[in-house]
Protein backbone atom coordinates (compact mmCIF):
# COMPACT_ATOMS: atom_id res chain seq x y z
CA UNK A 1 0.00 0.00 0.00
CA UNK A 2 1.13 3.84 -1.08
CA UNK A 3 -0.18 6.71 0.49
CA UNK A 4 -0.17 10.02 -1.10
CA UNK A 5 -0.85 13.39 0.47
CA UNK A 6 -0.68 16.70 -1.71
CA UNK A 7 -0.43 20.62 -0.27
CA UNK A 8 0.33 23.54 -2.03
CA UNK A 9 -3.17 24.50 -3.88
CA UNK A 10 -4.20 27.95 -4.00
CA UNK A 11 -5.68 30.74 -6.12
CA UNK A 12 -3.47 32.66 -8.06
CA UNK A 13 -3.32 35.01 -11.14
CA UNK A 14 -2.61 33.99 -14.80
CA UNK A 15 1.21 34.33 -15.20
CA UNK A 16 1.74 33.52 -12.06
CA UNK A 17 3.41 29.93 -10.38
CA UNK A 18 2.48 27.56 -8.04
CA UNK A 19 4.54 24.64 -6.43
CA UNK A 20 2.58 21.51 -5.22
CA UNK A 21 3.92 18.85 -2.62
CA UNK A 22 3.18 14.98 -2.47
CA UNK A 23 4.40 13.31 0.61
CA UNK A 24 4.54 9.68 -0.29
CA UNK A 25 4.67 7.06 2.47
CA UNK A 26 4.23 3.11 2.45
CA UNK A 27 5.51 0.45 0.43
CA UNK A 28 7.51 2.43 -1.90
CA UNK A 29 10.52 0.04 -3.11
CA UNK A 30 10.03 -1.34 -6.31
CA UNK A 31 9.63 0.40 -9.57
CA UNK A 32 6.84 3.57 -10.21
CA UNK A 33 5.71 5.97 -12.12
CA UNK A 34 4.99 8.43 -9.74
CA UNK A 35 3.96 12.29 -10.74
CA UNK A 36 0.56 14.16 -11.29
CA UNK A 37 -3.32 14.01 -12.82
CA UNK A 38 -5.71 16.58 -13.00
CA UNK A 39 -9.29 17.13 -13.58
CA UNK A 40 -10.79 20.50 -14.74
CA UNK A 41 -14.62 21.21 -13.82
CA UNK A 42 -16.50 19.21 -16.24
CA UNK A 43 -13.53 17.82 -18.14
CA UNK A 44 -12.36 14.19 -18.06
CA UNK A 45 -9.06 13.61 -16.00
CA UNK A 46 -5.86 13.69 -17.49
CA UNK A 47 -2.66 12.52 -17.13
CA UNK A 48 -0.43 15.71 -16.88
CA UNK A 49 3.72 14.64 -15.52
CA UNK A 50 5.07 11.53 -14.51
CA UNK A 51 8.45 9.93 -13.37
CA UNK A 52 9.81 6.73 -13.65
CA UNK A 53 11.30 5.85 -10.10
CA UNK A 54 13.80 3.81 -11.82
CA UNK A 55 15.29 5.53 -15.01
CA UNK A 56 14.43 9.14 -13.70
CA UNK A 57 12.80 9.90 -16.76
CA UNK A 58 9.95 12.37 -16.80
CA UNK A 59 7.03 12.42 -19.16
CA UNK A 60 4.60 15.41 -19.79
CA UNK A 61 0.88 15.88 -21.49
CA UNK A 62 1.59 18.38 -24.44
CA UNK A 63 -0.93 21.27 -22.31
CA UNK A 64 1.76 21.33 -19.91
CA UNK A 65 4.89 20.73 -21.71
CA UNK A 66 7.57 23.36 -21.21
CA UNK A 67 5.91 25.28 -17.97
CA UNK A 68 5.30 22.38 -15.68
CA UNK A 69 8.51 20.70 -13.91
CA UNK A 70 7.71 17.17 -12.19
CA UNK A 71 10.29 15.92 -9.56
CA UNK A 72 11.48 14.10 -6.35
CA UNK A 73 12.88 14.29 -3.24
CA UNK A 74 14.31 10.95 -2.29
CA UNK A 75 15.56 11.97 1.24
CA UNK A 76 12.13 13.90 2.24
CA UNK A 77 9.82 10.79 0.32
CA UNK A 78 8.12 13.62 -1.43
CA UNK A 79 7.16 14.49 -4.88
CA UNK A 80 6.47 18.34 -6.36
CA UNK A 81 4.95 19.64 -9.04
CA UNK A 82 6.32 23.04 -9.92
CA UNK A 83 3.87 25.14 -11.98
CA UNK A 84 4.78 28.19 -13.91
CA UNK A 85 3.19 30.39 -16.53
CA UNK A 86 -0.52 29.29 -15.02
CA UNK A 87 -3.44 29.68 -17.39
CA UNK A 88 -6.93 30.05 -16.14
CA UNK A 89 -7.05 26.67 -18.63
CA UNK A 90 -5.40 24.82 -15.60
CA UNK A 91 -7.89 25.36 -13.44
CA UNK A 92 -8.39 21.63 -11.75
CA UNK A 93 -8.19 19.60 -8.75
CA UNK A 94 -4.70 18.01 -8.94
CA UNK A 95 -4.12 14.51 -7.44
CA UNK A 96 -0.70 12.72 -6.68
CA UNK A 97 -0.24 9.58 -8.33
CA UNK A 98 1.72 6.20 -8.14
CA UNK A 99 1.47 3.22 -10.62
CA UNK A 100 2.92 0.07 -9.82
CA UNK A 101 4.99 -0.76 -12.98
CA UNK A 102 7.36 -3.48 -14.81
CA UNK A 103 7.46 -1.13 -17.31
CA UNK A 104 10.58 0.64 -18.63
CA UNK A 105 8.17 3.60 -19.33
CA UNK A 106 5.10 5.68 -18.14
CA UNK A 107 1.42 6.23 -19.64
CA UNK A 108 -0.41 9.41 -18.78
CA UNK A 109 -3.74 7.16 -18.10
CA UNK A 110 -5.88 6.58 -15.53
CA UNK A 111 -6.00 3.10 -16.21
CA UNK A 112 -2.93 1.97 -14.81
CA UNK A 113 -2.77 4.32 -11.85
CA UNK A 114 -3.25 2.07 -8.91
CA UNK A 115 -2.22 4.88 -6.10
CA UNK A 116 -4.47 8.22 -5.92
CA UNK A 117 -4.22 10.74 -3.42
CA UNK A 118 -6.97 12.77 -1.90
CA UNK A 119 -6.14 15.65 -4.24
CA UNK A 120 -6.28 19.38 -3.61
CA UNK A 121 -7.83 22.50 -6.05
CA UNK A 122 -5.60 24.87 -7.95
CA UNK A 123 -7.59 27.89 -9.07
CA UNK A 124 -6.34 30.39 -11.81
CA UNK A 125 -8.39 33.92 -12.52
CA UNK A 126 -7.64 35.98 -15.76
Amino acid sequence: QVQLVEAGGDSVEAGGSLRLSCTVSGSTSGRYCMGWFRQGPGKEREGIALIHTYSGRTYYADSVKGRFTVSRDNSKNTLYLQMNGLKPEDTAQYYCVADVTTRNYCLLVPSVINYWGQGTQVTVSS
